[in-house]
C-alpha cells in the first residue's frame, strides 16, 4: 500500500507555539518525539519504501533531520501552498507519474493516537477493502470521546458487518448543541480525516470535479518548470471540498475505529490532549510556573530566567515565549486566525 502522510501545514492554530519556520508537526510535545515522528512510527510496519511525505518544499530538510531512513526521493515537496486539494492531487500525481497504482492512505503528521495497533489494523482492513473493491473509499472514524465542536463528524449508516458502516454523511465542525445530540445518539463519530482508496480511482475523480486542476497538475508533474510556475495559480480548496463531498455517498464506506485519537489543532485542543481530565491544567516549558487556584488552563513559559504566575485563571491560555506572550480564554481560541492576519497586515510578521 502507498501511503502519504501530509506535514506541509503552518500550524497557525497553535501560535505562538508553532511558527511559519518551526510548525507544530515538526515539534516535540509529548514523550521525545515529534508528532511527525510518531506519524511515521505507526506506519513503518508497511515498508518505509512505501511511505512518502508531501510537505513544503521549505520543511524538506527538516524531515530528512527528523527521519533520516526516510528515501530522500520519498519526500514530495510542494512549490507554494495551495490547500489540500491541490497538495493530494500533486502527491497522488507524482506516484502516479512513478508507476504506482493500488491501495493508498492519506494520513496526516500532527495527531497524537493512543492506540497504534487499532490503526494498523484498519490501514490493512481498507487496504483489503480497496483491493477487492477499487471503486470505493474508506473513511476512518474514530469513537468520540465527547461533543467536540472542533472537529468535522461522520454519520454512520447501516452496520454491513463487523466495524463496517455505510456512509451517511458528515458535518464539519457542529455547534456546541449539534455535537452533544450528535454524541449522544451513537450514530456519530469524529472525523480524524483518515482515507484509504485506490489511487486510479481518486485521481479519476479529481478528473471528473476537478478538471482543469487535473489537467494541470498532469502537466506540471511532466514538466518541473511548470510546476514551479503554474501551481501557485491552482484554485484553494481543501480535499473535502473537491472531492469527498461530490461523491455519492453509495461510494463510501466507514470504518468504525477506537484509535485513543486527538488532534491538537488548537492550543485548547493540546491541552486537552495532553491531560486525562477537562479540569486539569497543563504547565510546560523550560521556565518557572506558579499557578494558584486554575483549572481547565494551559500554562507553558518557554524563559528559563522569568517566572510565569497565574491566579484564579479557568479555562485559560497563557503562552509566554521569548518573544510573544499570548493570553486567550478558550472560547476565544478561534479568534487566532484574525488575529494573525492583523499582524500580517501591520508588518509584525517577524512574530508569525
Amino acid at each position: 500500500m502507498n501511503i502519504i502522510i501530509f506535514a506541509g501545514g503552518t500550524g497557525r492554530r497553535l501560535w505562538p507555539l508553532s511558527r511559519q519556520n518551526s510548525p507544530k508537526q515538526f515539534q516535540v510535545f509529548k514523550g521525545e518525539k515529534s508528532t511527525l515522528q510518531m506519524a511515521v512510527d505507526r506506519v513503518r510496519d508497511f515498508d518505509l519504501g512505501n511511505v512518502y511525505i508531501s510537505t513544503n518544499q521549505n520543511y524538506v530538510d527538516e524531515i530528512k533531520r527528523q527521519v533520516p531512513d526516510l528515501p530522500e526521493e520519498n519526500i514530495l515537496p510542494e512549490p507554494a501552498k495551495r490547500d489540500l486539494a491541490a497538495a493530494v492531487g500533486l502527491s497522488l500525481m507524482r506516484l502516479k507519474h512513478k508507476g504506482l497504482e493500488g491501495p493508498t492512505a492519506v494520513l496526516w503528521a500532527d495527531h497524537f493516537m493512543k492506540k497504534p495497533d487499532n490503526f494498523k489494523q484498519a490501514l490493512k482492513q481498507g487496504q483489503e477493502l480497496t483491493k477487492q473493491n477499487p471503486s470505493k473509499f474508506a473513511f476512518l472514524a474514530e469513537t468520540p470521546g465527547f461533543a467536540n465542536e472542533n472537529l468535522g463528524w461522520i454519520h454512520l449508516g447501516e452496520n454491513i458487518e463487523d466495524n463496517k458502516y455505510k456512509f451517511e454523511g458528515w458535518k464539519y465542525r457542529p455547534d456546541l448543541e449539534s455535537c452533544k445530540e450528535m454524541y449522544e445518539s451513537g450514530e456519530w463519530m469524529w472525523n480524524p480525516g483518515y482515507f484509504v482508496f485506490d489511487l486510479d480511482f481518486c485521481l479519476d475523480k479529481y478528473k471528473e470535479f476537478m478538471p482543469e486542476m487535473y489537467s494541470g497538475l498532469e502537466s506540471m508533474v511532466k514538466n518541473k518548470d511548470k510546476l514551479e510556475e503554474e501551481y501557485n495559480q491552482l484554485e484553494e480548496l481543501s480535499f473535502d471540498e473537491a472531492i469527498v463531498e461530490k461523491m455519492d455517498n453509495d461510494q463510501a464506506v466507514v470504518l468504525k475505529v477506537d484509535l485513543g485519537w486527538r488532534d491538537p489543532g488548537t492550543l485548547y485542543a493540546l491541552k486537552e490532549a495532553l491531560t486525562e481530565e477537562q479540569e486539569h491544567n497543563l504547565t510546560k516549558g523550560e521556565g518557572e510556573i506558579h499557578e494558584k487556584d486554575a483549572q481547565d488552563s494551559f500554562i507553558y513559559n518557554e524563559e528559563s530566567d522569568k517566572l510565569v504566575a497565574t491566579v484564579g485563571t479557568e479555562g485559560m491560555m497563557v503562552i509566554n515565549t521569548d518573544d510573544v506572550l499570548f493570553v486567550c480564554p478558550k472560547e476565544k481560541i478561534k479568534q487566532i486566525k484574525p488575529l494573525l492576519e492583523d499582524l500580517d497586515d501591520k508588518d509584525l510578521d517577524q512574530y508569525l
